[in-house]
């Protein structure tokens, strides 16, 4: 089974766009949690744009309340802290999700668009990954389907990758020619990843449209979807495109 994260920062951004707390992060992930999503997943940023630390504590006691029920926090290893944002190591540390995924955005960087260079980036990451490793939690690596960067996650202690879905969504949206020369590309990613043992993820872009293929993905284990669900839940009613997207993972 493909589990559904879903990504609550577009829940936040709406919320932050007024004073209080309204609509209520917690709340939407609660209901997404009960109408059968398996987990949930934030990327907490400097700017505090969307999701604030105070969000991953609450999400945090809202997981630990759940029976098979993951927590997936995301965002960048490097950050440096920010008026009352901690930086996300420390801030990880304190809530023990139950993954990291290690993503090299910028703080400026309105979404992620890259996957890591671990020829530049390995060598800094490697106590980053110990540290969280040490203490319970999964790593994932955010990560474009190149073998060779591949390889280096599995050197560097990652548990998991996941491949940034950018461009497949993309070309399936324009129809692209190199379809299908990407769509390989990950499927090429994802069997060497599980031949070196690491665990499938993947995210960016993906939706209703793009997702029945790419669910085919050798060995993918987990989805984390926001922009897109979001919209969906919009039109059809948050509940609903839960069960669409669950329905769609399962290939039903």
């Amino acid at each position: 089974m493909i589990a559904l994260s879903v990504n609550l920062n577009k829940i936040a951004l709406i919320r932050n766009s007024r004073e209080g707390n309204f609509p209520d992060v917690v709340a939407h992930g609660r209901t997404c949690l009960d109408a059968g999503a398996q987990g949930l997943t934030v990327h907490p940023r400097p700017d505090q744009r969307h999701i604030r630390p105070g969000d991953v504590r609450d999400l945090t006691e809202l997981c630990a309340s759940r029976k098979n029920i993951e927590f997936n926090v995301e965002g960048n290893p490097f950050a440096a802290p920010l008026g009352d944002y901690p930086g996300l190591i420390p801030l990880v540390l304190e809530t023990k999700p139950d993954q990291c995924t290690l993503v090299p955005d910028t703080n400026d960087q309105l979404t992620s668009d890259h996957g890591f260079d671990l020829k530049q980036d390995g060598d800094r990451l490697v106590p980053i990954i110990d540290q969280l490793r040490n203490a319970g939690i999964r790593v994932s690596l955010f990560m474009d389907p190149d073998l060779d960067q591949i390889s280096l996650a599995k050197q560097v202690g990652a548990d998991r990758i996941e491949l940034y879905t950018g461009p497949y969504a993309e070309a399936v949206t324009k129809q692209s020619p190199e379809l299908e020369t990407i769509f390989s590309a990950h499927c090429a990613a994802a069997e060497h990843a599980h031949q070196l043992g690491l665990g499938i993820n993947a995210g960016h872009d993906l939706n209703l449209v793009n997702l029945p293929r790419y669910r085919t993905l050798p060995g993918l284990q987990e989805v984390s979807i926001g922009h897109a669900f979001t919209v969906d839940a919009i039109g059809m009613g948050l509940e609903n495109a839960v069960n669409a997207y669950v329905d769609c993972l399962a290939g039903s």
